[in-house]
């Protein structure tokens, strides 16, 4: 059976999964497989075929992806979501240059030029907006202390915890616990 391997910009949580999947499969398009980025469709399609899926995608806020480098950074902010934000079980410590190179297969040093040539910041601090959003919404949830918080997102410490939150947000952590008036983002928007 022929497949079609789809590319997909903005896929940044399950809903968009939900979205995705009803859209394409309400088109008549059979999904075989989806997550976040990337669908399988048990067809093999056309031009005609894409321009209806790229219509139908940009309707609810995605965006169809063409080409590889433009894949390779979705690949790497979709894998800084999953870790950062929906990964249970993580190891204490993660180097995240050898993990984005051994899943992408690429060196480092051409993911990094090429991711902050394109979006104009570097990996790590998108890594850094990630965690501090991650931080912004386990203190709005106000279940886990601070130290709990810090250990869940990765930090080596509170203090380290609270000056990146800080230099990000212009707020301590418990400032913004405090007024919480300072919106979360949308992880596609950060």
């Amino acid at each position: 059976m022929n497949r079609t391997t789809l590319y997909i910009k903005n896929m940044v949580c399950n809903r968009c999964i939900k979205v995705v999947r009803e859209e394409l499969t309400g088109l008549g398009y059979p999904v075989e497989s989806i997550e976040l980025g990337e669908v399988v469709l048990n067809k093999e399609v056309n031009n005609t075929d894409i321009e209806q899926i790229r219509q139908v995608l940009t309707d609810n806020g995605f965006e169809l992806i063409d080409d590889k480098k433009s894949w390779i950074i979705n690949k790497i902010k979709t894998l800084i979501i999953e870790y950062i934000h929906y990964d249970k079980e993580k190891p204490e410590y993660i180097n995240f240059s050898d993990f984005l190179s051994r899943e992408l297969g690429y060196d480092y040093s051409y993911l990094s030029s090429l991711f902050s040539s394109v979006e104009g910041l570097t990996i790590e601090k998108n890594i850094i907006l990630h965690r501090v959003e991650k931080v912004k919404e386990l203190l709005v949830y106000d279940e886990l202390t601070l130290s709990e918080i810090a250990y869940r997102t990765g930090y080596s410490s509170v203090q380290h915890l609270s000056q990146q939150f800080k230099k990000i947000t212009g707020l301590t952590p418990s400032h913004f616990k405090r007024i919480k008036e300072k919106k979360r983002n949308s992880l596609d928007k950060v």
